[in-house]
């Protein structure tokens, strides 16, 4: 195995034992629920905007492994962005999980460069891109909740 990818199986398994982030925001200004319905996920995330940016987010739920690890690997690296930004960011990391790993991945992405694992897996994509498609659905100011599907 590659190094790469023990990191990847290391990652998915503290973070998704214990979730860094996870329950209730006090004071949250935006929410929203995500679903999977392919494998039972249910992710909310709670999110304190302050100034146009993530002042702090937290998120509920159950799910696989991957879904909460995202989740918890995800909240911590939004944390003082804007929208626009995450919205950015979230297309880097669906690029890296549904095509693979390119160059400069690493530098863009931080932590979350060790989900290009997830492109081994087409179906783990929805688990690992649930907690975005909440986020960026609670930073639009709709608590609707969204479906992978």
């Amino acid at each position: 195995m590659s190094e790469l990818t023990d990191l990847y199986q290391e990652v998915v398994l503290d973070h998704g034992k214990r979730p860094r982030n996870f329950g209730p925001l006090e004071g949250e200004t935006h929410h929203a629920e995500g679903l999977n319905p392919l494998c039972g996920d249910r992710i909310t995330v709670h999110v304190k905007v302050d100034g146009g940016r993530v002042a702090d987010v937290r998120f509920e739920g159950s799910g696989c492994a991957i879904s909460k690890a995202s989740a918890s690997v995800m909240t911590g690296v939004v944390k003082g962005k804007s929208a626009p930004e995450i919205d950015r960011l979230f297309e880097r990391f669906h690029a890296l999980v549904t095509e693979g790993p390119r160059a400069g991945d690493e530098e863009a992405l931080g932590k979350l460069a060790v989900f290009g694992g997830v492109h081994d897996y087409p179906t783990r994509v929805k688990c690992a891109s649930l907690a975005w498609h909440a986020l960026r659905q609670a930073l639009k100011g709709s608590a609707a909740p969204v479906s992978t599907e």
